[in-house]
């Protein structure tokens, strides 16, 4: 099995904490993309896992190997860089094959066999000869990504390798790097701040904020079930809808808004938060038009209509509350209009002010309290 196990991994400088007591479990061809705000420590970890970075305390495990203190190059792990690393006086040919000829005793005929294989893989075989100044930025990431395929690594490490393309490419490489993890089955750990990259690529998000683990689990998990409110905000575009709210009852009681809930779920939120304070929170697209006078409706001001394509996004207000309906189709509401719109109980979050934690969530039935690949 050639997996990853972190326990308890810890990274200090100084007094500056940058990772603390961190535990995953990565599994055998998983791809696991870690996302977070720039300074959360996601490329720490990265570099850590490849030996660029000591750990200050804990233990990081290889197909069940400690390699707490094996040398980068032994670790058998091929890692892809965000600036591509390449060497400008050498050939495609050769950048492909120099990490191969440090780290192998393979022949000079089977080296070549492997670099025409990478090559034709990220369809750069015309490309062998140039250098890499020569090259576009969409090839250089090729180069670079053959470079690490050549080796037959145990584990690819990806630290932002897309940051520097624009967008069509950036999503055309995105479909690229997922169909040759598929090919090749290879573990990966893929390092994004980039939300839709996480959501899209990987069989697990690991979501991190100032070092500390927030929540990991399916896209889908941290998606429509995020563990706390960092997650809420953090994943999602337009971010999720937060609202400070008092429960009474059964009502949920906003500045300017009110809401009345199902007496079972009324009842469940009472039961899981340490107060009445709470912050409810709904995503965009969750909410929908609404026949005035209907339940839980709210009469809201639109301030702006952003049409993007086939997606709307109606930035509406009631009284000094803002939040945001992202909604699909031809619209022509102009700004000024007064709309009804509402939600369903069933899309919605409510979190513990003290606390952060989804209420409504269940710990003791999900994957993220393990930690670990099925």
């Amino acid at each position: 099995m050639n997996g990853v196990q972190l326990t308890d991994v810890r990274k200090t400088y100084g007094d500056m904490l940058a990772v603390d007591d961190f535990n995953l479990s990565i599994g055998d061809g998983e791809f696991v993309t870690i996302v977070g705000p720039s300074g959360s420590g996601k490329s720490t970890l990265l570099r850590m896992i490849a030996g660029l970075e000591d750990i200050t305390s804990g233990e990081i495990q290889l197909d069940g190997t400690v390699i707490n203190d094996v040398r980068p190059r032994d670790r058998d792990v091929a890692m892809v860089f965000q600036n591509y690393a390449l060497y400008p006086h050498m050939t495609v040919r050769d950048n492909i094959s120099y990490g191969l000829r440090l780290t192998s005793d393979l022949s000079e005929e089977a080296i070549r066999e492997r670099v025409q294989e990478a090559a034709e893989m990220m369809g750069i075989e015309d490309q062998l000869e140039k250098k890499p100044g020569e090259l576009s930025g969409g090839q250089q990431q090729r180069v670079a990504t053959g470079r690490a395929i050549v080796r037959e690594p145990k584990v690819f490490l990806m630290d932002e390798p897309l940051s520097n393309l624009d967008a069509k490419l950036r999503t055309h490489m995105r479909t690229e790097l997922q169909r040759i993890q598929n090919d090749l089955g290879t573990t990966t750990v893929y390092v994004t701040h980039d939300q839709e990259e996480a959501l899209t690529m990987s069989d697990r998000v690991v979501i991190l904020d100032d070092g500390e683990l927030q929540q990991v689990g399916t896209p889908n998990d941290v998606y429509y079930e995020p563990r706390n409110l960092f997650v809420a905000e953090f994943i999602g575009s337009p971010s999720m809808n937060t609202f400070e709210a008092e429960l009474d009852g059964t009502t949920v009681l906003m500045e300017d808004l009110s809401f009345e809930l199902d007496e079972g779920l009324a009842e469940r939120v009472a039961t899981n938060s340490s107060s009445d304070r709470l912050v409810v929170g709904v995503r965009p697209e969750h909410m929908s038009f609404v026949e005035a006078g209907d339940r839980n409706v709210i009469e809201a001001v639109l301030d702006v209509r952003e049409p993007v394509g086939e997606d709307n996004y109606f930035y509406l207000r009631r009284g000094e509350t803002e939040f945001t309906m992202r909604v699909l189709g031809a619209h022509d509401e102009e700004p000024g209009e007064h709309i009804s719109v509402t939600f369903d109980e069933e899309n919605l979050h409510v979190f513990d002010t003290e606390t952060g934690e989804n209420v409504l969530v269940d710990a003791s039935s999900t994957e993220e309290d393990t930690l670990s690949a099925s």
